[in-house]
């Protein structure tokens, strides 16, 4: 039987949030902080961990380490307070929930999140649109996990393979919609698929190294044959 570990980054890949996790995010900023938020970042394919030392540099605060940890579990509770916006303000991308689903049938086929949002955000996200039966994710890989994306894949490999056992390298993919994503599975040794539906054309995946790139998941049966092996 063959076995494949899938890992899903969320933004621009499976779904666009309609904005509801900047309001959160502006939101519990000001509420740890008591400033006004005035942030702007491109915050595509990198890690919460990342971005959020910047965010708050630009606000004149240098050091955001003491305040991180308050931060995010505000954000959590921001977005929790909003999650019900996201099937009107976002939606799903092409074809997501059909290849979701018949790759959840598939034996041995493990599908997991590997993004930058911090774990409440990320299955927050998935579960505001009903996609997070199709995940294991207590074995993903987040953006309160590590500010550099590689590290997510490896972390979440690590506990894939202590959950449900050895995967091949050949056998782990990284399916995303930004460089990021690419050079993190690279990085990790794994397979990168590029999925063209956030701002990163298909022919700059690609060029970064992508093993396989589709325009979007809206071609079902493509994408499982893919993705299934």
């Amino acid at each position: 039987m063959n076995r494949r570990l899938l890992m899903w980054d969320v933004d621009r890949t499976l779904l666009v949030g309609g904005g509801v996790g900047v309001e959160a995010y502006a939101a519990a900023f000001t509420a740890v902080t008591g400033q006004a938020w005035a942030g702007s970042l491109m915050a595509a394919g990198r890690t919460d961990l990342s971005i959020t030392p910047e965010l708050f540099a630009q606000h004149g605060i240098a050091d955001a380490a003491p305040h991180m940890a308050e931060f995010f579990t505000r954000y959590a509770v921001e977005f929790g307070a909003r999650s019900h916006l996201m099937r009107g303000q976002g939606r799903l991308l092409p074809g997501v929930s059909e290849v979701l689903a018949a790759l959840h049938s598939r034996p041995g086929v493990v599908q997991t999140l590997v993004t930058g949002n911090i774990t409440a955000i990320g299955i927050a996200k998935v579960t505001a649109f009903g996609l997070e039966r199709y995940f294991d994710t207590a074995i993903g890989g987040y953006g309160d996990d590590h500010a550099v994306r590689s590290e997510l894949v490896l972390r979440c490999r690590q506990r894939a393979e202590a959950a449900h056992g050895p995967f091949a390298d050949e056998d782990v993919l990284v399916i995303g919609d930004t460089v990021h994503d690419v050079a993190g599975a690279l990085a990790a040794g794994v397979v990168a698929v590029g999925v063209a539906t956030g701002a990163t054309p298909a022919s700059e995946l690609a060029a970064a190294g992508a093993h396989h790139v589709l325009d979007d998941l809206g071609d079902v049966e493509q994408a499982v044959a893919l993705l299934a092996g």
